[in-house]
């Protein structure tokens, strides 16, 4: 047989896909947000994600907000309406946000997904799909990025691919805290501000003694130096404020004075309203 009778099944994406995705953490914490606050007979959100894409390809995802939908066996409808109306408002605000994809709740890609994501390829070019997995399958929420490849024979489209690509996700080391706490299913309480402070410290002192054994194991000729480590132990040195041990103690006792003070008036608060709460109901009952 030729080479030009056989069938030749080919991938192909017009414009090229994203490379790689970099998520926000303000995206996950709104994402888990409305999902809370879904309608009874929902089991999943979906939204519009918002950002910009990079000149290397990647996609930062930088804000979202979700469009109600309603899904059938073989049906997804969409309140097309709300979500230009969402985008605009959106936009007053900043300009340069534009849409980049969609998110839903849920593990992996559904059988309604092609439906959607045909709609958002119609408003932006190769569009990214991200799950956020808020039922803690695996035990925490898995977050995936899709693009999708068209799957044609010859010049004909047959159907479309979702394939991984990679997710960053974008925290400073406040959010990334928060975060951790978010994705854990056994915190009975949000921690107190001296409990986060604990929590820090001891972290802190981890890595001080991380430092101190990796010093201690070049100088012993353990393990070879690394340059690049070098100069970001020196850099970090360089970085500290030149103070007395006098001065860091007091340092620290005053910002734990003020953290005490903090608890006190907010006990004193809640002790207040608690009582005004009381006496408004007993003089309801009189």
């Amino acid at each position: 047989m030729a080479l030009s009778d056989r069938t030749v099944l080919q991938f192909s994406s017009p414009s090229g896909p994203a490379l790689s995705v970099k998520v926000h953490p303000v995206v996950i914490f709104n994402i888990c947000n409305c999902y809370i606050r879904r309608p009874d007979q929902a089991e999943r959100v979906i939204g519009t994600l918002l950002g910009s894409v990079l000149p290397d390809g990647t996609v930062d995802v930088r804000n979202s907000y979700a469009v109600p939908h309603n899904e059938y066996s073989d049906q997804v409808a969409l309140d097309i309406d709300y979500h230009h109306n969402m985008l605009m408002a959106h936009q007053k605000v900043n300009t340069k946000e534009v849409i980049v994809g969609w998110y839903s709740t849920g593990f992996g890609v559904t059988g309604g997904s092609a439906l959607i994501h045909e709609f958002y390829s119609r408003e932006v070019p190769n569009p990214i799909h991200l799950t956020v997995d808020t039922t803690f399958t695996n035990g925490e929420a898995a977050i995936k990025a899709f693009v999708s490849v068209n799957l044609s024979l010859g010049d004909q489209q047959l159907a479309a691919q979702f394939q991984d690509i990679p997710v960053d996700l974008r925290m400073a080391e406040a959010e990334r805290v928060g975060y951790e706490l978010l994705k854990s299913t056994m915190v009975d309480k949000l921690p107190s501000d001296l409990e986060g402070m604990e929590a820090s410290m001891e972290r802190l002192l981890a890595l001080i003694d991380d430092v101190y054994r990796y010093v201690d194991d070049v100088v012993e000729g353990r393990i070879a130096p690394d340059n690049n480590i070098g100069r970001f132990i020196a850099d970090t040195l360089s970085s500290l404020p030149k103070m007395s041990p006098a001065a860091l103690d007091k340092l620290v006792n005053d910002s734990l004075q003020d953290q005490l003070l903090l608890l006190y008036l907010s006990s004193i608060t809640r002790t207040q309203l608690s009582l005004a709460e009381k006496l408004n109901t007993a003089a309801q009952i009189l």
